[in-house]
């Protein structure tokens, strides 16, 4: 179980298949191959060995998928860093795992004095972009040029493949250690529950540091398919490429998918034959439908995971998202357990519930990670017993479908009542006005906390607070429903994954109080 068998897989299969495409900038699997040896081989020379950590920092590229590669085939550990995290953020990863040297673009190049303090005396830095750079930084494809191809250093199964810190949304980021086993069964059961075709055409357009995205490197390599890359999430570009490159696969999470089908290119895409995996955050049932609506040629695939997971537990296939009879119920679920991943909904006392009772998700296989870096402690906490506890609250019906109802800590209790913010929130994307909306809880002297809801609203649609909390009514039972609202006209604010950071809303709201809940 190598990740670097993919490749050696891809060279054998068609070595003239046209593996990167950035632009004008195209490269087959033969020349992918001997870049990436030779970049390992330049990591080996610079005194990176077995086991070392080697980070990066950068929007997507080409070159971000040739690090991967080099990294492992250097028999090094990658950590990818996130994009949206602030320097201070960025410091700590590095010290906390050790990384002895940084591959960043010049997009973080002001924050690399404070970004090289964090590494060791005369630990190399590699510039991924072209152009100039500063004094005894290092270029990529100059390391290329170089060096020479090395063999593969040969690590597999259990040996620690990376290091990925989770998005810090609810406090000090945690570096997930997961082994070449993890991601490699993840990459190949993702092909028998996704369907990626005999030569798939990859647009990356969610971010590179996020395992989703990983997991269809591998996944895409295997079979010799074509990676495309933009920099970042951008609707226009994303379409374009999709079109251009006649991609028949891509990753967006649901917020992406909200803007692509509300951007006024989005009817240059209607013709595409294009399967697109969602996930990362709750996906409004509302959206997806006119999701569905607006690309009918599209074949929607919900994705449930985390990073702890490699990430993938779930999926819910394009030929399951049923709009309508009976059937339709299962577009509320995330689907069910991925090939080779076994899935329990457990009570507080750690032990199975019957279908229909909410409890905490729990998943076991071979992509459950090794645990938390340097965190004995905090892993004893989710890993129980062979199990991954995901702190996700989901029921499962008789036949494996799991309905996630909320986060655990998202959960908003009002009166004694446990009330479950993502079920609160399509009530309220239901209402046609709404464009984005998170459901959180405040503090409230009667209820100890109250539901409220902060909405954006489309470009030319008008609602108020009323107007809102009557259609939730209709929606759901009463005591659900927001008790208050209020309304921006700015998106609002996300993680590197894509899923909105209630953290940051709830903080106006609890300052100056003794928060003990919310």
């Amino acid at each position: 179980m190598q990740t670097t068998q993919v490749l050696r897989r891809a060279l054998q299969v068609d070595a003239d298949a046209e593996a990167t495409v950035l632009g004008s900038r195209r490269r087959n699997y033969r020349q992918l191959y001997d870049r990436v040896s030779r970049l390992a081989g330049a990591l080996r020379a610079l005194g990176i060995d077995k086991g070392d950590r080697v980070a990066i920092l950068a929007l997507n590229s080409d070159r971000y998928m040739e690090y991967f590669f080099a990294v492992w085939w250097a028999g090094a550990v990658v950590v990818p860093l996130n994009t949206r995290w602030a320097t201070p953020e960025h410091h700590y990863a590095l010290e906390d795992s050790g990384t002895k040297a940084l591959f960043y673009d010049q997009a973080f190049s002001a924050s690399l004095p404070e970004l090289a303090s964090a590494l060791p005396e005369n630990a190399p830095l590699v510039c991924v972009d072209d152009g100039p750079m500063a004094d005894g930084v290092l270029g990529h494809d100059d390391l290329i040029a170089a060096h020479q191809a090395i063999a593969d250093a040969g690590c597999k199964d259990d040996d620690l493949a990376g290091i990925f810190y989770t998005g810090g949304t609810t406090g000090r980021s945690k570096g997930v250690m997961l082994s070449h086993r993890n991601l490699l069964f993840n990459g190949l059961n993702s092909e028998a529950s996704i369907g990626y075709g005999r030569a798939p055409r990859y647009l990356h357009a969610a971010p590179m540091f996020h395992m989703a995205d990983l997991l269809n490197i591998l996944a895409v390599t295997v079979k010799a398919g074509q990676h495309s890359f933009i920099a970042s999430f951008d609707p226009a570009e994303t379409l374009n490429v999709m079109t251009t490159e006649k991609v028949t696969l891509t990753l967006l999470v649901p917020t992406m998918i909200n803007i692509v089908v509300n951007h006024k290119d989005a009817d240059t895409a209607t013709d595409l034959n294009c399967r697109v995996i969602y996930g990362a955050s709750p996906m409004p049932e509302a959206v997806l439908r006119a999701s569905i609506a607006k690309f009918p040629k599209w074949e929607f695939i919900q994705a449930y995971g985390m990073t702890e997971l490699s990430p993938l537990a779930t999926t819910l296939a394009w030929h399951e998202h049923v709009l309508e009879g009976p059937r339709a119920v299962q577009l509320k679920s995330c689907g069910r357990a991925v090939l080779g991943c076994e899935l329990s909904i457990l009570g507080a006392d750690n032990q199975p519930l019957p279908s229909g009772e909410i409890g905490q998700i729990a998943v076991r296989g071979d992509n459950v990670m090794q645990g938390y870096w340097n965190r004995p402690e905090t892993t004893k906490e989710v890993l129980y017993d062979g199990w991954m506890l995901t702190g996700d609250a989901a029921y499962m019906d008789e036949n494996g479908y799991v309905y996630i109802v909320d986060r655990v800590k998202d959960m908003i209790i009002s009166g004694g009542e446990n009330i479950y913010s993502a079920e609160v929130e399509q009530a309220v994307y239901s209402h046609p006005a709404v464009l984005e909306c998170a459901v959180i809880g405040v503090p409230d002297d009667k209820w100890g906390e109250r539901v409220h809801a902060i909405i954006r609203l489309r470009d030319g649609s008008a609602a108020d607070e009323d107007e809102i909390l009557a259609h939730c009514r209709t929606q759901i039972g009463g005591y659900k429903c927001p008790r208050s609202a209020s309304f921006t006209d700015q998106p609002l604010p996300l993680s590197g994954a894509g899923k909105i950071l209630k953290t940051e809303l709830r903080k106006p709201f609890w300052e100056g109080t003794s928060r003990n809940v919310g």
